[in-house]
C-alpha cells in the first residue's frame, strides 16, 4: 500500500463584506467669547476692547451672583442656578468597588422657552 501524501484541504478564505465606515459626525463649530465681542462690536460701533470688556464683566456679574445661590435669569436664553447634589453610593468603573461619592454643587441650566423654540 503506498502511501499518498496528504494534502492540507484549503478553504478559499472568506472575506467579510467591510461595512462602510460611518460618516464622522459633523462637530459644530465653537464660538468663543471674544467672537462674540468682535461681533458685537461690529454691530454696535463700539472699540473692540470695550466689547471685550462689557462681556468679561457679565461674566464676573453672573459667576459672582452663582456663588451667592442665586438663579440669574438671561431673557430669551435661560436660567442659571447653583444645585446641591448630595452624597451617594457608586462603583468605581474599573474595579466594581463600591465608593463614596461626596456631595457636590453644580451649575444647572434651563432653557428659556424662546431659546426652545428658535432651534
Amino acid at each position: 500500500m503506498a502511501k499518498q501524501p496528504a494534502t492540507a484541504s484549503k478553504a478559499p478564505k472568506t472575506t467579510r463584506p467591510t461595512a462602510a465606515k460611518p460618516a464622522k459626525a459633523e462637530v459644530a463649530a465653537t464660538v468663543t467669547l471674544k467672537q462674540i465681542s468682535a461681533e458685537l462690536a461690529e454691530n454696535h460701533g463700539l472699540a473692540r476692547k470695550q466689547a471685550d470688556a462689557v462681556l468679561g464683566e457679565l461674566v464676573e456679574v453672573v459667576v459672582r451672583h452663582l456663588k451667592k445661590g442665586d438663579r440669574v435669569r438671561i431673557g430669551g436664553l435661560g436660567i442659571l442656578q447653583v444645585k446641591k447634589r448630595a452624597a451617594r453610593m457608586g462603583r468605581n468603573p474599573a474595579t466594581g468597588e463600591a465608593m463614596k461619592i461626596k456631595a457636590s454643587k453644580k451649575v444647572a441650566f434651563r432653557v428659556a422657552k424662546d431659546l426652545k423654540d428658535a432651534i
